[in-house]
């Protein structure tokens, strides 16, 4: 039992502490969560340093104004360090990440008494590569890497992402370091097209053999949570007892997950011996989900081994005969030339044997395989694919191993260190790719359905679902069978197949991998219920079945602060007139206010709206497309800045994550409640099981689903306890149908204006 009496003086002493040093009133919901979270995690009972308890999780969804960070990190704290354990606080985006490493901590340490350390962990990915950097200008011409021109500081403002002139800007900003080389804190949004060109992956960096590595933005941004991985043999032990020397390492959602497919302490500490915190929980079963998923482009497959083929003939000559890398080259060719004529028959397979059905606006079509079956000769396909792109990942690992070994001048090796420095990466990249492509095979050729959810391990057995597909207690529950599907693209000069695989539920994976494995585990978000139930989390999270289940009051007293408003409208969202009416009412909406912010659910009716618009109100709106986020909300606070009105227009994105406090936002229109699009494979594959059990897809999916999504768009309106406003829902649905109660219920207690 680690909340001793002298924990709990401590809890309290520095929660006394922050309140004084920051002049701030303590908050009913913030002692709340404080006391709930230390107590669950006081019962926590141990042997040896290892959990003895049955797993269980704290879930506590905590509204804006709860001042949730702090209550999690006054609780938390304490009570890890008696524990011995690490403290892992995960969150969905890195800005959170970020906002918890450079304010939220050090703002805790100056005003407590606490005494605690830190360290920021992010994926490679998130980072430049230098040696990719000048690879890229030296491939246009800039010449020689060595004499790169670090006198260019001087250079004009950003240029457009993916120039040379923008590059040359990176490497000037990293190189007088106005820039730290975080993909984050570049001052405007990198296209992944472009930041792929200038970052790594495991796969590719040759770690301290890199010429770049004294400069490397990574391995300076991680010096006290270095991977296991990178590190001789010799320097393992000594990096992980410095990570285990962390009290609180602040990570994200996708490295977390990336660290269980890992098999969990190959990058973060060890589930058993750490406490994670999960801040924006909501996001968890999404991100598994795509974490987990796999997909594989058919002819930009076959594209991609041809510049194999290519490689390996530019690499031969540099290897001498006989040896164990140029044989492995002749095995990867054959190997190469397997997979792309199998590739070639799936494809055939697959145009001339599916119901196409084009969707000519976006030149496209979708074919979802019901229940996950695969017709038997694309089963069989999928089979060979599977044993050939195998037999590829295998041989470029040998090769990929032998290029690796010639970094350890302690031995004597048949390749040269220049040719190994020149060529891992590119083989890295190669095999990092073919290891992407069995995925998806592997997931197309395992058995469809009979998989036993978490819980059923936990309880007894029956065919009944409950609510949400979530088992009663002592009755068994299938998980649904994964979502496969195809999706065929066309261009102008050219086409592709592209199939995917995903999972429908992430509780298999979460359970297995996290729940069942973690020492402790705190879930907190302010949209964790929906229609006023956990029943929705629990079954797409696989949360254990002695999980603490708690809302806490937020400090709004909003009644007071704001309404909701349902005018009449003349038509549904559902009728062919609705955007005409939407085009016609808008202006009447937002008139009179100063900051309003309009969502809509489809990008085309928004550009549709918006196009219409322009000429009556030419400088009024901002659309979320016209430029980067950033720049969008910069444009919108600098117009209210100036006393002028400023609209923006915005689709799911900025329903969610966008912080407009203050005079910066007073009216939230919401044009059509936010139904998920019909024909989402994934969503259609749980709609689809749930049906076959007897269950209600719209009642139990669609709804509680659209009840999280309107909760998240009406929260932009309210950021602190001072703001005022108010929200209209232009959609009559949510007073027309019987559903609509439900949604118009799940919102905060707003003083509501309905017209009949």
């Amino acid at each position: 039992m680690a909340l001793t009496d002298d924990i709990k003086q401590q809890i309290q002493q520095g929660y006394r502490d922050v309140l004084a040093g920051k002049g701030v009133r303590a908050r009913y919901g913030q002692r709340l969560m404080i006391a709930e979270i230390a107590k669950y995690m006081g019962e926590i009972t141990e042997n040896d340093g290892q959990r003895t308890s049955p797993p269980a999780a704290c879930v506590v969804e905590a509204g804006t104004g709860t001042g949730k960070t702090l209550a999690y990190l006054i609780a938390a704290i304490p009570v890890a360090r008696a524990l011995g354990k690490t403290l892992v606080i995960s969150t969905a985006t890195v800005a959170l990440q970020d906002q918890i490493v450079l304010k939220d901590l050090p703002d805790l340490k100056k005003h407590s008494k606490m005494n605690f350390t830190w360290t920021l962990a992010k994926g490679r990915g998130r980072y430049l590569c230098m040696s990719r950097l000048e690879s890229r200008l030296h491939d246009e011409g800039n010449g020689d890497s060595d004499t790169m021109p670090l006198f260019l500081l001087d250079s004009p403002g950003t240029e457009e992402p993916g120039t040379r002139a923008f590059f040359e800007e990176m490497l000037a900003s990293y190189g007088s370091r106005k820039w730290d080389g975080d993909r984050d804190h570049w001052p405007e949004q990198i296209p992944d097209d472009v930041w792929r060109q200038v970052t790594t992956d495991h796969r590719q960096c040759t770690n301290r053999h890199c010429s770049y590595f004294d400069s490397c933005a990574f391995f300076d941004a991680r010096k006290d949570l270095d991977e296991v991985d990178i590190l001789p043999p010799e320097e393992v032990e000594a990096a992980r007892k410095d990570l285990d020397e962390v009290d609180i390492v602040v990570a994200n959602h996708d490295l977390v997950l990336a660290d269980l497919a890992l098999g969990g302490g190959a990058i973060l500490p060890e589930p058993e011996n750490a406490l994670f915190i999960f801040d924006e929980a909501h996001h968890l079963p999404d991100k598994a989900l795509n974490h987990f998923a796999a997909s594989v482009p058919l002819n930009s497959t076959r594209q991609w081994l041809k510049q194999l083929s290519q490689a390996l003939a530019k690499m031969q000559p540099y290897l001498a005969p006989a040896t164990q890398a140029a044989r492995s080259i002749d095995r990867i060719s054959t190997a190469s030339r397997d997979v792309d004529l199998i590739l070639a028959r799936v494809y055939e397979e697959a145009e001339q044997n599916t119901g196409w059905e084009f969707n000519e606006e976006r030149r496209s079509a979708q074919w979802r395989y019901p229940e996950g079956e695969l017709p038997e000769t694309l089963a069989e396909l999928a089979s060979e694919s599977r044993i050939a792109t195998a037999n590829l990942v295998r041989h470029l690992g040998v090769l990929a191993d032998e290029l690796q070994g010639a970094f350890d001048e302690r031995k004597q090796h048949e390749i040269d260190r220049d040719t190994a420095e020149a060529w891992y990466p590119v083989i890295g990249a190669f095999h990092s790719r073919s290891e992407d492509q069995l995925r998806l095979w592997t997931a197309w050729t395992e058995q469809v359905g009979g998989q036993k959810t978490p819980q059923e391990n936990e309880q007894g057995a029956s065919d009944q679902p409950g609510a949400q597909g979530h088992p009663p207690k002592g009755r068994i529950n299938r998980s649904p069978p994964p979502a496969r599907w195809s999706v065929r693209q066309r261009w102008d000069h050219a086409e592709d197949i592209t199939l995917f695989s995903s999972p429908v539920l992430a509780d298999n994976l979460l359970y297995s991998r996290l729940w069942s494995r973690a020492y402790g585990a705190v879930l907190t978000s302010a949209t964790l219920t929906a229609l006023g139930r956990f029943d929705r989390l629990q079954a797409r999270a696989g949360l254990p079945e002695a999980s603490r289940l708690l809302v806490v009051p937020s400090s709004f007293r909003y009644g007071e602060m704001a309404t909701v408003e349902v005018p009449a409208m003349a038509c549904m969202p559902t009728d062919d007139g609705f955007a005409d009416e939407l085009i016609n009412r808008l202006p009447g909406v937002w008139a009179g206010e100063t900051a309003t912010l309009v969502l809509f659910t489809s990008r085309r009716q928004m550009h549709q709206v918006r196009d219409a618009l322009a000429p009556d109100h030419p400088d009024l709106n901002i659309t979320q497309d016209d430029m980067s986020r950033g720049e969008v909300l910069r444009q919108h606070r600098s117009k209210i800045d100036e006393g002028l009105p400023s609209v923006l227009f915005g689709v799911a994105s900025f329903a969610e994550g966008i912080d407009l406090p203050g005079k910066y936002l007073h009216h939230v229109v919401i044009t059509r409640l936010p139904f998920s699009v019909p024909d989402d494979p994934i969503e259609a594959g749980l709609a689809e099981w749930i049906s076959q059990r007897g269950g209600n897809p719209f009642m139990e999916i669609t709804v509680p689903d659209a009840s999280i999504k309107l909760v998240q768009a009406v929260g932009r309106l309210l950021r602190t306890e001072e703001d005022t406003g108010r929200v209209t829902i232009l959609d009559r649905r949510i007073v027309a149908r019987r559903y609509g109660q439900l949604l118009l219920d799940s919102l905060p207690p707003f003083r509501r204006i309905i017209e009949r």
